[in-house]
């Protein structure tokens, strides 16, 4: 399985970017995919992730309120509209997906529990 993440770029503080993330290969199947960010120096967090049907969406709080994800199942593509930017948003934006049953309602959010990750794409957010 490849994750091709794409739409990092520069902006101001206040302005938008759009990523994407494209899963290819076979003999998977999607349960969920998230996006994480890492920024210069931590760990690696959750920012929001979505169940395969698209139904049910979590969101660390920082993020409520200005990001939506979504998903094409058809597809297989994931999307991250991220808008009023902050410079705290600055960090690199990694795709996940996994494939593997969950027993919850809620997308999970820690970074063991996805299999397949891309390869990243940075986000800059200037002041």
């Amino acid at each position: 399985v490849q994750l091709q993440a794409s739409g990092g770029g520069s902006v101001q503080a206040g302005g938008s970017l759009r990523l994407s993330c494209a899963a290819s290969g076979s003999g998977f199947s999607v349960s969920a995919m998230g996006w994480f960010r890492q920024a210069p120096g931590k760990e690696r967090e959750f920012v929001a992730a979505i169940r395969r049907n698209g139904a049910i969406a979590r969101y660390v709080d920082s993020a409520k309120d200005r990001f939506t994800i979504s998903r094409v199942s058809a597809e297989n593509t994931m999307f991250l509209q991220m808008n009023m930017l902050k410079p705290d948003d600055t960090a690199v934006y990694y795709c996940a997906l996994r494939d593997q049953p969950i027993l919850t309602a809620s997308p999970p959010i820690q970074t063991y529990e996805y299999q397949y990750w891309g390869q990243g794409t940075q986000v800059t957010v200037s002041s």
